[in-house]
């Protein structure tokens, strides 16, 4: 398995690619380009699919899975299971900083975070079970802002 760079969010994508040993395709650079592009940062494979679709086609669904798994192989994407019931993945632009998420159970919005306290309790945690970190994902489950606001109108 090819070791993970942690590489600068601005290095432009076929540099990226060419930086990890991947040749830069066209549909490696498709799928980075949704990526990037997207107004929702947190993707699934058949979300990038149908976008490609939309603009010019000419990549299947297979191929868009092929491409996630590399690049996410090389750390230049990250795959996310926010909802453990339907097991679907989710993708993201590594961008160099950890960070965490708030994910609505509502309508699905996604919340990025990052909190030096919890990066640090984790660590702790984590020594104190004689286990040194290497990484953490967390995940927050609750309802937003809007969906509250929502619910609170419906029950009225």
């Amino acid at each position: 398995m090819p070791t993970k760079l942690k590489m600068p969010p601005s290095m432009r994508a076929g540099d990226q690619l060419n930086n990890v040993g991947l040749k830069a395709t066209p549909q490696r650079l498709k799928v980075l380009q949704i990526l990037g592009s997207h107004e929702r940062r947190h993707l699934s494979a058949e979300e990038i699919y149908q976008r490609i679709h939309e603009q010019e086609g000419g990549v299947g669904l297979a191929t868009v899975y092929r491409v996630l798994g590399q690049l996410t192989d090389v750390g230049i994407v990250d795959r996310h299971i926010f909802d453990a019931d339907s097991g679907k993945a989710v993708y993201e632009l590594h961008q160099g900083a950890h960070h965490d998420h708030l994910i609505c159970i509502e309508c699905g919005r996604v919340e990025e975070f990052a909190d030096d306290t919890i990066n640090e309790r984790s660590r702790g945690v984590a020594e104190a079970r004689g286990f040194a970190l290497a990484q953490h994902e967390l995940a927050l489950y609750g309802y937003c802002n809007a969906c509250r606001a929502g619910a609170k109108r419906t029950s009225s």
